[in-house]
């Protein structure tokens, strides 16, 4: 197995520097980093006749896929004679789509791409442009360090290494929402350990309320509440080996099957939304805006939707470890990076157009909606505090100082996306043990 050698991510992440700026008061800051003069959309000339601009993303929710109609007229705006073309794609429709349409002629110019081994398929079929000409060019390598950009870089081979292929926009991390009014009508407190956090699903049981919204038709959010638990359970150094394909690591481990068991147990004791089998993650969102349920584990892309609609108030809070003292740790990184095709006709402009996307006015963009943005804020932007998006960049910076960002486990093979749905779904209904759960997921990940 070809060993990949990483930077830690630790206070290197450059999001740091400019979220922390951001916090409120009590938080300490670190000097923010500018973002440099080319992040700024710069008009250019009209061009003898329009150029249309082909972007597939899969913003697809009302507030992000505001945000992204916004960038895109911005960039229209400052680019005279310029066409975005947008084409929004459900996660799972973009991830089977994606590397059949980079493959055409008039595919798409610039387009999200899953991380992990969907990147390293992508690229070894040589149609996704390498961008390192470009980093350099806009300083983007100034703005991000390495430790992110390389889980935006691979080769034919692997991933976290080679050449870098996109840019994200937005800094992820799955935490845990919860409905302030709710907590304060049962005077609940936030946990500060894991063992605090299942008392209080008991007692939210209890109370005859649900403990956790949740909706796993659509698979993947199985995945985030089993990581949620397991990340929990196991350090940053297995989470890296296993994700990456390093020092020969297994997944058919004690703590993996004891937070198979745990998840299983939450699902046999109605902590979860009644019928949650069959309830779509979309839906589930709805659910929980509405005032029905406590808790809902889920990513910081879902705050854009917990600040609109809603006569409810939400904060969040990481998923907390066994103890107050032990580093913190949680699914994270950064969304997925928006890619060049091979081929494309308008590299160039394709490039400013990922250029701006991470530029500090729309990381404002974001932050206006109450989304975590990846890329520097303008050094004057506030965040109020008590919001929600206050809590989250707060959870940002904490995991930054643990270097407790972890990853997302069905990077770690082609195929673990689809044996994860199928086997934790198998967990949750209790058609499955946790011994069968961790061996079959082994089994996947023995394969690569």
């Amino acid at each position: 197995m070809k060993r990949i050698v990483l930077q830690s991510l630790g206070l290197g992440l450059v999001v740091v520097l400019l979220l922390a700026a951001c916090a409120p008061a009590a938080t300490p800051a670190a000097e923010p980093t500018k973002a440099p003069e080319e992040a700024q959309p710069a008009p250019t000339q009209p061009p003898a006749e329009t150029v249309t601009l082909v972007v597939w993303d899969q913003y697809a929710r009302d507030v992000e896929s505001e945000v992204m109609s916004q960038i895109n007229k911005e960039f229209e705006e400052a680019h005279p004679g310029v066409k975005i073309e947008r084409v929004v794609k459900s996660f799972d429709d973009l991830k089977t789509t994606i590397k059949l349409a980079l493959g055409q002629p008039d595919g798409p110019d610039v387009a999200q791409v899953n991380q992990g081994q969907d990147m390293v398929a992508i690229v070894a079929g040589d149609l996704l442009l390498p961008l390192d000409d470009y980093a350099a060019k806009y300083k983007w390598r100034e703005i991000f360090p390495e430790s992110l950009n390389s889980r935006n870089s691979a080769t034919a081979t692997g991933f976290g290494q080679g050449n870098l292929y996109g840019m994200s926009v937005t800094a992820e991390f799955v935490g845990v929402y919860y409905n302030k009014g709710m907590f304060e009508k049962y005077g609940w407190k936030l946990p500060a350990t894991f063992d605090e956090f299942t008392k209080l699903l008991a007692d939210i049981k209890a109370a005859g309320e649900t403990p956790i919204t949740f909706g796993d038709l659509d698979g993947w959010p199985g995945i985030h509440m089993f990581s949620s638990v397991q990340h929990v359970l196991v350090d940053v150094d297995y989470i890296n080996n296993f994700t990456y394909g390093l020092n020969n690591v297994s997944f058919d481990i004690p703590e993996n099957r004891e937070a198979a068991k745990i998840v299983q147990g939450w699902a046999k004791d109605g902590y979860f939304t009644d019928g949650f089998m069959g309830i779509g993650y979309d839906d589930s969102l709805k659910i929980y805006k509405s005032g029905q349920g406590a808790l809902m584990i889920t990513g910081t892309w879902a705050a854009g939707e917990f600040v609109t609609d809603t006569d409810q108030k939400f904060g969040n809070f990481l998923m907390p470890q066994k103890t107050p003292d032990t580093p913190q740790l949680a699914i994270g990184g950064v969304g997925l990076p928006f890619c060049i095709r091979k081929g494309s006709k308008n590299a160039d402009l394709a490039a400013e157009y990922v250029n701006f996307l991470v530029s500090p006015r729309a990381a404002q963009l974001w932050a206006e909606k109450g989304m975590l943005p990846a890329a520097p804020l303008p050094a004057d932007y506030k965040v109020e505090e008590g919001t929600l998006l206050a809590d989250q960049v707060a959870a940002w910076n904490t995991l930054l100082k643990s270097n407790g960002v972890g990853h997302y486990i069905d990077w770690a093979t082609l195929t673990m996306y689809d044996t994860l749905n199928a086997e934790l779904q198998k967990l949750f209904a209790g058609e499955t043990t946790p011994e069968q759960f961790t061996a079959a997921v082994q089994a996947d990940y023995a394969k690569r």
